[in-house]
Parts: C-alpha cells; sequence; structure tokens
C-alpha cells in the first residue's frame, strides 16, 4: 500500500514540476516578455516576476529591456563641397515598446537591418548639409544631435527608441586625401595672407600716427626754441644797449675785441690799410705795452 501511494506522489511530484514549466514563467529584471496565443500576443508586455500562461496555446516571448548596440560598417558619404569621406557610425537604442517592436520587426535581428536603414539615410542627408571641414572640425556634434532626433521619429513607430547615434571614425578615402590636404593649405594660406595685410595696415596706420606727433613735438619744439632764442636776443641787445649808454667807449672796445677774436685765426693773410678803423685800437698799444 505504502508502496502505491509512494509512487502516486512520485508521479504527483512530476506533474507538478512540468506543470510548473508550462503554466508560469519567470521575467528577469532585464528583460520584458510578451504571451503569444496562436502566434497572437495578448494582454501587454510583462514586467519582472512571476507569470501564468496557459500551456500548450500560449508562448512566451523575451525581449532585452537594457539599452541595445548598433554599430554600422563603414560607407562613403558625400559632403555639401563634394567631398568623399568615409563615414563609421554607431547608435544606442532600445525596445520601448515590446508590444509595437513585436508586431513592426519581431526581433533584434529585423530591428538592427530598420536601423541600419534609418540611420544611414538620416547619417547621409544631415552630413550632405555640411562642408567637410565643418563635419570634422566644427558642428559634429550639432549634426549628430539633429541625425539622433529624426531618428528617434522615425524608428518610434516600431517601438524602437534611439538614445544617441555617433561618428566613431570619419576619414577621406585616400583618393581624396591629397586633394583635400592641399585645399586646406591653400585656405591656410590665404587665412595668413590676410592677416599680413591686416598687420601691415595697421602698422601703416602706427607709423602715420607716430610720425605726426613727431612732426607736431618737433614744430612746437623749435618754435619754443626761437620763442627763447628771440626773448635772449632781446635780453642781450638790452644789455648792450645799457653797457653802451653808460661807457660807449669801453662798448666799442669790447665789440671791437669780439670781432679780433672771430675774425682772426691762425694762418690768415688780411690786406688792410694801417688806417683802418678797425685797428683803432691796436695802434693805440707801443710794443712795450703802453698806450
Amino acid at each position: 500500500m505504502m508502496g502505491k501511494l509512494l509512487r502516486v506522489f512520485g508521479v504527483l511530484a512530476v506533474l507538478a514540476v512540468i506543470g510548473w514549466g508550462t503554466v508560469f514563467f519567470v521575467v528577469d529584471e532585464t528583460q520584458t516578455a510578451l504571451v503569444l496565443q496562436l502566434g497572437k500576443p495578448v494582454g501587454g508586455a510583462r514586467g519582472p516576476g512571476l507569470h501564468l500562461r496557459i500551456p500548450v496555446i500560449q508562448t512566451v516571448v523575451f525581449y532585452d529591456a537594457r539599452y541595445l548596440a548598433y554599430d554600422a560598417t563603414a560607407r562613403k558619404l558625400i559632403t555639401r563641397d563634394k567631398k568623399n569621406l568615409l563615414v563609421d557610425n554607431y547608435a544606442r537604442w532600445r525596445i520601448a515598446d515590446p508590444l509595437k517592436f513585436y508586431k513592426t520587426v519581431r526581433d533584434e535581428n529585423g530591428a538592427q537591418a530598420r536601423l541600419d536603414d534609418i540611420i544611414y539615410s538620416q547619417v547621409r542627408e544631415k552630413l550632405g548639409k555640411y562642408n567637410l571641414v565643418d563635419i570634422v572640425a566644427t558642428s559634429r556634434q550639432e549634426i549628430m544631435a539633429d541625425v539622433t532626433k529624426q531618428t528617434n521619429k522615425a524608428t518610434a513607430q516600431y517601438g524602437i527608441e534611439v538614445v544617441d547615434v555617433r561618428i566613431k571614425r570619419a576619414e577621406l578615402p585616400p583618393e581624396n586625401e591629397r586633394a583635400v590636404y592641399a585645399r586646406m593649405q591653400a585656405e591656410r594660406t590665404r587665412q595668413a595672407q590676410k592677416y599680413r595685410a591686416e598687420g601691415e595696415e595697421a602698422a601703416r596706420g602706427i607709423r602715420s600716427q607716430a610720425d605726426r606727433e613727431k612732426s607736431i613735438l618737433l614744430s612746437e619744439a623749435y618754435r619754443k626754441s626761437q620763442e627763447l632764442r628771440g626773448q635772449g636776443d632781446a635780453e642781450a641787445t638790452r644789455i648792450y644797449a645799457e653797457a653802451f649808454g653808460k661807457d660807449p667807449e669801453f662798448y666799442a672796445f669790447m665789440k671791437s675785441l669780439e670781432v679780433y677774436r672771430a675774425g682772426f685765426k691762425d694762418g690768415d693773410i688780411l690786406l688792410l690799410s694801417p688806417e683802418d678803423e678797425l685797428f683803432r685800437y691796436l695802434r693805440a698799444v707801443d710794443p712795450a705795452g703802453k698806450r
């Protein structure tokens, strides 16, 4: 009797284990799930926890609830200035609406195919509106923010949310590198010439201003010197006049000495009459030094 009971309990235990695996299912914290009945979703998405299903009739599809990566192969694009650019981009995305996701793309492989078409289309369109230098050096962040925004709008119908699209690598095809580098060098040369020309113009302005200021300073200094010289001459004339008024003979004597010092130099030969008025004071002195 006991043996039969044990066998019955064993069968029931096996059936319970089998029933547990077919009736109950567990959704992990990193997942969401859909219950399908005859291939069609029933109810909404199931979050983490323990859930029920009808054995045989219903099946369960699990989706990753975390952010997923999309990594595209490098492709050639044409910029606004007609340059070929080899672009390798990637994106991060997640399944925002599992029910819509299942109805449109089914699984991650289908989602990757949709993302490949949409992201490439957006990247090609946006990069085609910019010059190569802007894409490489100045406007990449702005461009990719716009690409992310437009891509997210396009993928919303598939239950996909794209949170970030970035350019992993952007480089020139080998046949275009030399031409682009030559153009960049020419542009830098043009800018350098422009800056030199502006510097020369500024230097000429500074030199012209300095010359004007120099002329003004010299003119003012010359005017002041002439005024001072005139004042000195007037003062000298006044002194001479006072001296002449006090002792005309002494004044005439001093002026004659000045003429002697200024007019007679070593080696000079003058032919003058002994009676000339110039020698009046010399004649008044005898060889012995007496007048």
